[in-house]
């Protein structure tokens, strides 16, 4: 819970600075990028269709998942063991935000049907229209948490 604690506050803490920084972009650009991210997402992730998603990445992915090779070819790898390990795996998007260049996904993931699955974060920055780098965390959903709050 505190990795998505964290992240949700780095987001609150960059909305707040960035329109001084400059950083915000237009809100025209930042729909866009949304689409975008939500379109590679569908393609990459529930699809697991490297290819219908390739188009949506910039010359360079830079990957900050430590579990995930580098690279272009580290996300095809990715989605490729996606298909093979968890065919019948499917994401859920709860919730979307957006700051300039930046698009951040809260996501329940579930690998496996029937299982809880796993609350996720997934950060994307854009450069002119594309994907180039990604960052997530995520946190098991356990049987019985110790609170009743959900975690989306």
């Amino acid at each position: 819970m505190r990795k998505i604690t964290l992240i949700f506050a780095l987001v609150a803490a960059t909305s707040a600075l960035t329109p001084r920084l400059g950083f915000a972009g237009d809100k025209g650009q930042q729909q866009e990028n949304k689409k975008i991210v939500l379109e590679f997402y569908e393609k990459a992730i529930n699809e697991k269709d490297f290819q219908a998603a390739s188009k949506y990445l910039g010359p360079q992915y830079v990957q900050h998942n430590q579990m995930a090779a580098d690279g272009i070819d580290g996300l095809k790898r990715l989605i490729e063991f996606l298909r093979d390990k968890f065919p019948k795996s499917h994401n859920e998007i709860k919730r979307v935000f957006t700051n300039g260049d930046f698009v951040i996904l809260h996501v329940h993931a579930v690998r496996e049907p029937g299982t809880h699955g796993l609350a996720a974060v997934d950060m994307f920055r854009l450069q002119n229209g594309k994907i180039v780098e990604h960052w997530d965390v995520h946190e098991e959903i356990i049987e019985k948490p110790a609170n009743s709050n959900t975690m989306f």
